[in-house]
């Protein structure tokens, strides 16, 4: 028993040395729960890029892991050593896994060290060119005219445009028929080419379309406008009629629970860094998302907003009862 516990100590102390050590010259994945050229995949690589610097110079890659809205990628770091090396950035999905996917193999809150929020990325509505309305109201008009004939799109159940829609339909009061494709490029493919109507997407895709006036734009889901030169003429949806409607799409980064805390504070740590890299801002800004520099850098706040909400979207989820199998 003394030889055990011996034995156990030593291996502790050890393991003490190498995280303290770290990363140590190794490579640190970060796995992406969606396909690459996607939006998250856009701000994974950004991040690796302004992490590498706090982290050593290292190497950090990504892994992208789609699937069963985000759950297949997070599964993988649930199960993932705790060394710190195999890390998750998720987006809004991390709180909507829960309601979203049934059998979840891991629990959200409490199979994953959180290790900061990253930025947020406003929500526009757009519409098909040929939409004959010019503006917000005339877009209320319009959909109240067309009620049950409305083509909505989405990038996929559990994407942020299937999110964003849903609540949109929820706050009009309106049922509108969801269009799911395999990805953000073909719904605003169609939607250019006219075979759906609406698409409420993430600025990261829809500001190049708007800027190019390939779509119509008729609102923003922030609280208030957007500084975006292409799009700092458009309304927020709140001061437009739809009151308190906000919604954004955020990621946040996660290690697996039990990475021993010296691990976990150098990665917080590189997380500040990297998010006052002005090459990462610029970059950032330039999608139209806004990188996070209040409390919720820290794991404990982060964790917090999370809870809120995971209880935000499970009741709007159960009401539209879709589920990303």
């Amino acid at each position: 028993m003394k030889k055990v516990f011996v034995l156990a100590t030593l291996a502790a102390a050890v393991f003490g040395v190498q995280a303290q050590d770290f990363p140590g010259g190794k490579s640190i994945s970060i796995v992406v729960p969606f396909a690459a050229g996607g939006p998250t995949d856009r701000v994974a690589r950004d991040l690796a890029e302004a992490l590498r610097k706090p982290l050593g110079g290292g190497t950090v890659v990504i892994d992208n892991v789609p699937g069963a809205g985000s759950s297949i990628g997070a599964a993988k770091v649930a199960r993932a050593p705790k060394d710190g090396y195999v890390l998750l950035l998720n987006h809004i999905g991390m709180a909507t896994i829960p309601t979203l996917v049934r059998n979840v193999p891991f629990n959200v809150e409490k199979d994953f060290e959180y290790l900061g929020m990253v930025n947020e990325v406003p929500m526009t509505l757009i519409a098909k060119p040929s939409l004959p309305a010019n503006n917000y109201q005339e877009l209320t008009s319009w959909i109240a005219a067309n009620k049950g004939k409305i083509n909505l799109g989405n990038a996929g159940v559990g994407s942020a445009s299937h999110l964003c829609g849903l609540l949109y339909q929820t706050a009009m009061k309106t049922e509108m028929t969801p269009v799911p494709y395999k990805g953000t490029a073909p719904a605003i493919t169609d939607l250019i080419g006219g075979q759906i109507d609406l698409l409420c997407d993430q600025t990261t895709n829809t500001t190049p379309q708007i800027e190019a006036k390939k779509v119509k734009a008729y609102a923003v889901t922030t609280n208030k406008r957007l500084t975006t030169p292409a799009l700092k003429d458009l309304p927020t949806l709140d001061e437009s009629g739809l009151k308190n409607f906000q919604v954004s799409i955020w990621h946040g980064l996660y290690a697996p629970a039990g990475t021993p805390a010296p691990v976990l504070k150098k990665l917080n740590d590189a997380l500040k860094v990297a998010l006052k890299d002005p090459d990462f801002i610029k970059k950032q800004e330039g999608l139209g998302a806004v990188v996070t520099t209040d409390s919720r850098v820290e794991p404990a706040e982060h964790k917090k907003f999370v809870a809120s909400e995971i209880a935000k979207w499970s009741p709007i989820i159960k009401a539209a009862g879709v589920y990303a199998d």
